[in-house]
């Protein structure tokens, strides 16, 4: 080690660079690691806090996480029924773009089935859950809206009554909690003239038909508000959730649902599985392949790095051959310089990460195991760069001293 650090000091400012970017490229690799974790955090977040045991999802579908689903809002009163089940909560979630001071704001929109649930579970850094049937939503930090706030969504206005940290959809958008009837009305908002022309075109329908000549009240509350209508059903939702009683079993349970052929049930890990198997998982592959490649590049450079280096020492390598050093000394020599790269490039990466991370648009999330296994590779990659440099150095001849 003594004479890498001596070979070190004759060559720092080139030594310094490789190290330096060396430590870029593998903070890159750190990050992506990191924003891997930070997706299935993300994707998984939302399923994990809610806390339902069973989902019931659009017969067919895999669930409101991996595509559409829509079912009654009234199935949660069959799930009710069912023994076992202690409660039954609907689910809606959807993302709606709006703009604020002259940028984007992109909000996911996320219903509680209010009386029973008023976001008491949700992570509160300041103000309160939700009181009130309507106008009301408690917002995520990163929406970068303020305590007291209001927003105007669709046709209606809503003010900010708490606000949440680290509460992000799988896209990495900031979530906002609204009364279930709140979320849907901003989900199905639709322009005034649209509203208009759709009910000139219901009574239009209605007067070609025999019901609208032989019940002309039905045929004049066509011109009114679609909820006025028996024939129409009430508005559908993503899914709905169930909660087990203690000590139900949720096998059973989940095979009397089984049996409803308008639904699918999944369980919580289920609907995580589906989360990871689909969405994530594209994204895991390329990050996989570009941590691959910068890996490989990494080691390129510090195997030529080395060998540049090895090849300015040809004349100080033969004059140790020639007073009779061994070549576990040279082969240690040059085996130290590339341990040294890797180890001070490694907490470069390290050190830079933990300014840099925080201000990723996405969530990074560093983990012990992730460095753990980054540093072994890190200290695999030396080795094998060291092995190009190693192998000229055991080539020189000692007459090389003389010429």
């Amino acid at each position: 080690m003594n004479l890498a650090a001596k070979d070190i000091r004759h060559n720092l400012a080139r030594f310094a660079l490789t190290t330096f970017g060396i430590g870029l490229l593998l903070m890159i690799v750190m990050g992506m690691a990191g924003i891997y974790r930070g997706l299935v955090a993300e994707a998984v977040l939302l399923v994990d806090k809610i806390g339902a045991d069973l989902w019931l999802v659009q017969g067919s579908t895999r669930g409101p996480f991996a595509e559409i689903s829509r079912v009654p809002a009234n199935l949660e009163d069959r799930a009710r029924a069912v023994p076992g089940v202690a409660s039954a909560r609907r689910f809606v979630s959807h993302t709606v773009q709006r703009e604020r001071h002259g940028r984007p704001l992109r909000i996911v929109v996320q219903g509680l089935a209010w009386p029973e649930d008023q976001g008491n579970w949700v992570p509160l850094v300041a103000g309160r859950p939700l009181r009130q049937a309507h106008y009301e939503m408690i917002a995520d930090r990163t929406l970068g809206l303020a305590l007291g706030e209001k927003v105007q969504l669709g046709k209606d206005v809503y003010q900010v009554v708490g606000l949440t940290k680290g509460m992000l959809g799988s896209g990495g958008d900031g979530l906002a909690f609204f009364t279930v009837s709140d979320a849907l009305a901003i989900q199905f908002d639709v322009p005034g003239e649209a509203t208009r022309l759709e009910r000139q075109a219901r009574h239009a329908r209605g007067e070609a038909q025999d019901l609208g000549r032989v019940q002309p009240l039905l045929l004049e509350r066509s011109l009114g508000p679609a909820t006025t209508l028996p024939a129409f059903t009430p508005p559908q939702v993503s899914a709905v959730m169930v909660t087990l009683q203690p000590g139900a079993d949720a096998a059973k349970v989940a095979a009397t649902f089984a049996t409803w052929y308008d639904v699918t049930v999944y369980s919580t890990q289920q609907q995580i599985e589906l989360l990871l198997s689909g969405m994530v998982d594209k994204s895991r592959r390329q990050i996989g392949l570009f941590s691959v490649l910068l890996m490989i590049i990494s080691t390129i450079i510090i195997a030529l790095i080395i060998y540049t280096l090895t090849l300015d020492k040809i004349h100080d390598i033969a004059l140790l051959k020639l007073i009779g050093a061994r070549n576990s000394v040279i082969v240690g020599l040059i085996l130290h310089e590339a341990l040294l790269i890797g180890a001070l490039a490694y907490g470069l990466a390290w050190w830079l990460g933990q300014f840099a991370f925080p201000k990723f648009p996405r969530l990074v999330l560093i983990e012990t195991p992730d460095l753990i296994a980054l540093a072994g590779i890190v200290l695999g990659i030396s080795i094998l760069a060291s092995l190009l440099g190693i192998g000229k150095a055991l080539r020189i001849e000692p007459n090389k001293v003389l010429s």
